[in-house]
């Protein structure tokens, strides 16, 4: 048994013996000890990640915890750690691309067990009462709660999540690949659904990175026709290989305008600037410029939006419906993202190598 499956094992033996409860917590001075979280946290924006325990209290009503077997990292993590978003509290632990078992629930938890293989995302709770989450857009909850914001995240043995956030993962995909399904793959998916994508249409990928190529393996057996724009000529055959059927080097003017009105869908994958106009005129009538790179500002010229009725948008991650059903894809139709695997005591390796821009394509940290 490797070591991370052994950590798992005494979690779940741990399962049997700890018994939570939403007012008491647990009994005893060893359970105390037991119950208590060991993780990676940073102290300030400069920090190195280093080793952290903490209680997290009684376990909630309604939540579940697991033992994180695996956790992506993505630029998010980075973001947060760094406060570019003004909303860390630290010490921080990051880690919001979570795959494990569960080994603890809430008394109130139904349709989940301990020992399930499930994942948690960027979101850890919403209310499940507000006009957003009534109608099935959890994800646009005014009081979600994010897994790395305000709460402590994977980047530790265990991790908390409301039940209704925590997702089962479907067989056909393996643990390992999961995590950044649950934040990259579910971003670039909603788009398809959100903006009524038909398996005939023409679509097009900005960036082929930790986003994009994900988004090209979606397009690709969604039935599209897929471009893919790079500035990177090297990434050409990779493309390829992950569902592109044309290739254009994003710097190429002439390319660039010879796909004018071509596509329905132009999904922008990055945050660098672009020649907004440019893109916007390759879209067919009808056609959507759709960020999920977060760009800092777009400039653009609003007649040809007018004009043949093209519409420019963007969305965060997804609900919880979206992400069992873009999981249920991802395994009937094999996709999976591109890794590379560090042990989570290397996470400061890890984050140095994805602030540097090399990774390729997303980067998992594996427990144990």
């Amino acid at each position: 048994m490797t070591s991370r499956g052994m950590n798992v094992a005494i979690f779940l033996v741990i399962a049997e013996l700890v018994k939570y409860t939403p007012s008491g917590g647990v009994k005893t001075q060893f359970d105390r000890r037991l119950a208590m979280f060991h993780a990676y946290a940073a102290s300030s924006p400069d920090a190195d990640f280093v080793t952290f325990e903490f209680d997290p209290g009684p376990l909630g009503h309604d939540e579940v915890e697991v033992a994180v077997e695996y956790c992506g990292i993505c630029h998010s993590d980075l973001s947060m750690k760094k406060n570019d978003w003004g909303m860390t509290a630290y010490p921080f632990v990051g880690g919001h691309e979570v795959a494990g078992r569960i080994v603890a629930l809430g008394e109130g938890v139904a349709g989940l067990g301990v020992g399930q293989r499930v994942g948690i995302g960027w979101t850890a709770f919403s209310c499940l009462r507000c006009d957003q989450c009534q109608s099935g857009h959890q994800n646009r909850c005014l009081q979600a709660q994010g897994t790395i914001v305000g709460r402590h995240g994977g980047f530790a043995d265990r991790v908390r999540a409301q039940a209704a956030w925590t997702i089962p993962i479907p067989d056909g995909l393996e643990s390992v690949d999961c995590g950044p399904l649950f934040c990259g793959g579910l971003t670039v998916f909603e788009p398809f659904v959100a903006n009524n994508i038909l398996p005939t249409a023409r679509v097009a990928v900005v960036g082929i990175g930790g986003l994009g190529h994900m988004a090209l393996q979606f397009a690709r057996a969604w039935g599209c026709e897929v471009t893919a724009f790079s500035t990177s000529p090297d990434k050409e055959e990779e493309a390829h290989q992950m569902g592109a059927h044309h290739f254009l080097n994003s710097r190429d003017t002439e390319a660039l305008a010879g796909v004018a009105g071509s596509f329905d869908m132009v999904l922008v994958t990055v945050n660098a600037p672009l020649d907004w106009d440019a893109y916007i005129n390759t879209l067919r009538p009808g056609g959507k410029l759709h960020l999920v790179g977060a760009a800092e500002k777009i400039t653009a010229t609003v007649f040809p939006l007018i004009l043949a009725q093209r519409s420019i948008g963007g969305s965060p991650t997804g609900s919880i419906v979206r992400a069992k059903e873009m999981l249920d894809f991802s395994a009937r139709h094999g996709i999976k993202p591109m890794i590379e695997t560090y042990p989570m005591s290397d996470l400061n390796t890890a984050m140095d190598h994805l602030e540097a821009g090399n990774a390729r394509y997303r980067i998992v940290l594996t427990a144990g």
